[in-house]
């Protein structure tokens, strides 16, 4: 990434589910996928209108704070952010280093990789927040997202069907692609050139979908936000009475190939993703060379608290460092 090789100072991703914290973790960067509503998402192209966010990424909790709060504000074109009940507030304000001193936060070991040298650098992170006055309790649970794992699919298809069908005519009103519909029979035309390395078959699954006032992708919407919100991340912070979820972002940085393709491994990104809620990660050090990430998630709109233990930890251990260029991951952990 750009930001990673020094090439640009900050960046603006977007995120569905992962995509802003998995690449921030593994490419030794920090990242912040902020509540949905906190950003507006006008001009983005959607995947889903429940979890899509933009948000920033940067070398530094301090610039990835300066960033967002120049990206948090109302928009009267997306009126998810008529949801924020407090503005932007000014994040620079967030970054104590003693922000993690009284803090409870929640270890969320059923996320662990089982990558035993990733596992090892977080239980060594854990002790660090411990270091620096945060009460961790050890373990606690959310539900396994895979109880809901099918109805967030059911509803990212619904919604990338009605987002692609909105955003095309508005967006590209003089382009022939207008609709989702468009979009398959044009890349089927196209089948040498733009389905040479990747299939459409999440395309073809979402043209398949009827309209948002269905009850399969109501029932699926609200399944989701029942598992991830009121029995999930909202559940687990109020029965340990904490102030944020902590885990491994996910394993170190995967080889993709076009015969298997990813082997990505585990992440944490979903619960929030789901859930709408902010979830910030840090570098927490490295595997074989490779940077792992450590996150920190909590209730909607507590990006200000998430920030200030996220920069608290970074001050205390500095893990990120400019890259090498290596040309293979080390043999030496």
């Amino acid at each position: 990434m750009a930001v990673a090789a020094g090439l640009a100072p900050v960046a603006v991703g977007t995120e569905t589910d992962g995509s802003i914290v998995s690449p921030a973790s593994i490419c030794g960067l920090v990242g912040i996928k902020p509540t949905v509503g906190l950003v507006s998402r006008h001009g983005i192209v959607p995947i889903s209108r429940s979890q899509d966010t933009a948000g920033p990424m940067a070398c530094t909790v301090a610039d990835c704070a300066a960033l967002l709060g120049v990206l948090a504000a109302a928009d009267p074109l997306d009126p998810a952010t008529q949801a924020n009940p407090g503005g932007a507030p000014d994040y620079l304000q967030s970054l104590d280093p003693k922000a993690l001193a009284g803090a409870r936060l929640g270890l969320v070991r059923g996320s662990y990789t089982g990558l035993d040298p990733v596992d090892a650098l977080i239980d060594r992170a854990v002790e660090k927040l411990k270091e620096l006055g945060a009460t961790i309790v050890d373990p606690v649970e959310l539900l396994d997202t895979k109880k809901y794992g099918d109805a967030e699919l059911d509803v990212l298809l619904y919604e990338l069907k009605a987002g692609l069908n909105d955003y095309l005519p508005q967006f590209a009103p003089a382009a022939a692609v207008r609709t989702l519909a468009d979009l398959i029979a044009f890349n089927e035309r196209e089948h040498a050139r733009e389905l040479q390395l990747f299939s459409q078959d999440l395309f073809v699954k979402a043209q398949a979908k009827g309209g948002l006032d269905e009850p399969a992708y109501k029932d699926a919407l609200a399944l989701c936000r029942r598992l991830a919100r009121e029995e999930g991340i909202d559940r687990t912070l109020s029965e340990h009475k904490l102030d944020a979820l902590i885990a491994p972002t996910g394993g170190p940085a995967w080889l993709t190939d076009l015969v298997n393709g990813d082997s990505s491994g585990t992440s944490f990104s979903t619960p929030a993703a789901v859930a709408g809620y902010p979830h910030v990660t840090v570098p927490a050090g490295f595997v074989a060379g490779l940077p792992i990430g450590l996150s920190f998630v909590g209730a909607a709109f507590s990006e200000a608290k998430l920030i200030g233990y996220a920069f608290a930890y970074e001050q205390a251990t500095h893990h990120r460092r400019a890259p090498g260029f290596a040309k293979s991951a080390s043999v030496k952990p």
